[in-house]
């Protein structure tokens, strides 16, 4: 059965905090499942549309370099989307969004969830 794999345990890492403000903006918010919250960059946010025209899934286990599961290829529409990942086992996950629709690089996510089996 398939369900969410971000868990108390889960580590998660972020290139920086709005005004450095952790409190309101902080990584934390990042799988807490609340509409209210989020967490934000050091940057200026504008409202959605923000896209990347190509993402990369990688993966490894305990120390192991990452290697690339998959590569996906989301849609500027404003959507809920889902992307297809083959089975992978690992405990480290790594996701890079390439090529974004905007002119200075900005990608807006509005719900990120991590879903699987626990092996």
């Amino acid at each position: 059965m398939t369900h969410s794999l971000v868990c108390a345990d889960t580590v998660s890492r972020v290139s920086s905090v709005l005004n450095r403000n952790t409190r309101q903006f902080g990584k934390k918010h990042l799988f807490d499942q609340d509409e209210e919250t989020c967490w934000n960059s050091d940057q200026i946010q504008f409202q959605g549309g923000f896209s990347s025209r190509r993402g990369c899934l990688e993966g490894s286990q305990r120390s192991e370099a990452l290697n690339k599961i998959v590569d996906f290829y989301p849609e500027d529409n404003n959507s809920i989307q889902t992307f297809p990942v083959p089975a992978a086992e690992v405990d480290q996950l790594k996701v890079t969004f390439e090529d974004p629709t905007d002119f200075f690089g900005r990608v807006v996510i509005y719900h990120l969830r991590v879903l699987g089996e626990k092996v």
